[in-house]
């Protein structure tokens, strides 16, 4: 079984929902970033920090798309969205599993884009362990 984590669009986030087209604007934010950062410091820094190339599957229908690992030590992180009803309010959020045989390497970058993500859009973050960290303002 693999694990999941969520990322959760609460009251105070920077969007009031999300789908998978704005799931895969932020990874390619972040591949941007990654690559200004390895400009500046002369080295290919954005295919070190994202191994990986975004690929999708046609069953998967607008449901889910999946990272697909161009290293040896990255192999399959899978992102999906939905909406869940949270004490009577529709919460949309990112779901990203880990599938059974995904390296501790991919638990890591899936850790990192959680964060990300979390912090690009002030979201709710439920981590692998169970943890979770707001980066929503509250009161």
């Amino acid at each position: 079984m693999g694990q999941s984590a969520y990322i959760s669009l609460v009251q105070g986030s920077a969007l009031a929902e999300i789908d998978l087209e704005g799931v895969k604007n932020q990874l390619n934010q972040y591949c941007e970033q990654v690559t200004l950062t390895g400009q500046q410091l002369d080295w290919d820094y954005a295919q070190t920090a994202f191994p990986y190339k975004i690929e999708s599957k046609p069953e998967a229908a607008d449901q889910w798309f999946y990272l697909k690992g161009s290293n040896p030590l990255y192999r399959y992180i899978v992102f999906g969205t939905g909406i869940r009803e949270e004490e009577g309010a529709n919460i949309p959020y990112i779901h990203v599993v880990l599938p059974d045989g995904s390296t501790h390497g991919d638990k890591s970058k899936a850790n990192e884009l959680c964060k990300w993500i979390g912090k690009k859009l002030q979201a709710k973050v439920q981590l692998f362990n169970g943890r979770t960290m707001y980066f929503n303002p509250r009161k």
